[in-house]
Formats: structure tokens, sequence, C-alpha cells
């Protein structure tokens, strides 16, 4: 068996997913990826979309007047 260090990605990917199909299945193989893959846009930038300008010191004083 190659060293992993040895592989490159694409050899790491298939070994470990071939690893996992091993392991958990064709169905847990499946729910694997579909749970730990990456998902598409920018978080980050959306993030700044959503909330806007808004600062700590605006969550603090929404909190405050809600008790």
């Amino acid at each position: 068996m190659t060293p992993v260090q040895a592989l490159t990605d694409e050899q790491f990917q298939q070994h470990a997913l071939a690893i996992l199909g091993r392991e958990l299945g064709v169905d847990g193989l499946a729910r694997f990826l579909r749970v730990y893959r990456s998902g598409k846009g920018d978080y980050t930038a959306d993030r700044h979309k959503w909330l806007g300008g808004i600062t700590v010191a605006d969550i603090a004083r929404e909190l405050n007047s809600e008790g």
C-alpha cells in the first residue's frame, strides 16, 4: 500500500471514499457525502448581506428590549 503522504489529492480522495464505502456501505457513503460536502455560495459574503451594518451593541440593545 502506498503511504498516504505519497498520494495525490485525487488519489487520496479515491482511497478515502473507498474506505468509507467499505465501512459504511453505499447508503452510509451517500449520507456522508450529502452531509459533509461543501455547499455552494459564499457564506461570509452572504452573512454580511444578511446582517448589514449590525453591531454587537445593536444585538445587545435588542436582547435587552425583549426582556
